[in-house]
């Protein structure tokens, strides 16, 4: 949580040395919720809080970087061209911040009700997508500023190329996994209000 508003500050800074700190913070920032997660189920320390705690941390990180992303990108979309989309496209982020928006006001009635929805495997592929994603898109904001110097030779142009293309792959994966999960999560509220908790 304190991470992410450092990263959305970072990321809105000229200079390209300012936006490789805002992938280093957010990257330990994303291997950390991952961690966590991972050590309290293994340790079998799920305790209530986390299970709502732990949403909140990712939904802010999320929004700290993909708001910031979709404006310097957009701002730049003719020096910064991604394949297929050009840019991050409005429709994109509205489907992946709509549905945080989605489950967790779906969460908030749920707990009305007494009853807590955890994470499913579909939400941490959701995570995990959308991070490399974000991380991907971070960088190539940072190697796209107007003050970084890009090595002469085939060889940077050739990975660029690569970078382009893996941002443009993940942020289709990123859609699909994010309305998928969705769907996921929609089937485990339905049996809450239904009655039947799971």
């Amino acid at each position: 949580m304190a991470a992410a508003p450092a990263v959305a500050w970072l990321l809105m800074l000229p200079g390209w040395m300012n936006r490789i700190l805002a992938f280093v913070v957010f990257f330990l920032a994303a291997v950390s919720d991952l961690w966590d997660g991972h050590l309290a189920r293994r340790r079998g320390e799920i305790t209530e809080f986390g299970t709502i705690a732990d949403p909140i941390a990712d939904k802010l990180l999320l929004v700290c970087a993909l708001i910031p992303v979709y404006l310097v990108l957009d701002a730049h979309a003719e020096s910064l061209p991604l394949p297929v989309f050009g840019s991050v496209p409005v429709w994109a982020v509205a489907v992946v911040i709509g549905r945080e928006a989605l489950i967790t006001a779906l969460r908030i009635l749920a707990k009305r009700r007494g009853a807590v929805v955890s994470a499913r495997d579909s939400g941490k592929r959701k995570a995990v997508a959308q991070n490399i994603f974000l991380g991907l898109a971070i960088l190539w904001a940072a190697f796209g500023s107007r003050d970084f110097v890009p090595p002469a030779g085939q060889y940077w142009d050739t990975l660029s190329r690569i970078h382009a293309w893996s941002i443009s792959a993940m942020l289709f994966l990123t859609v699909v996994v994010t309305t998928v999960s969705a769907a996921f999560y929609a089937n485990s509220f339905i049996r809450v209000f239904g009655g039947t908790r799971r």
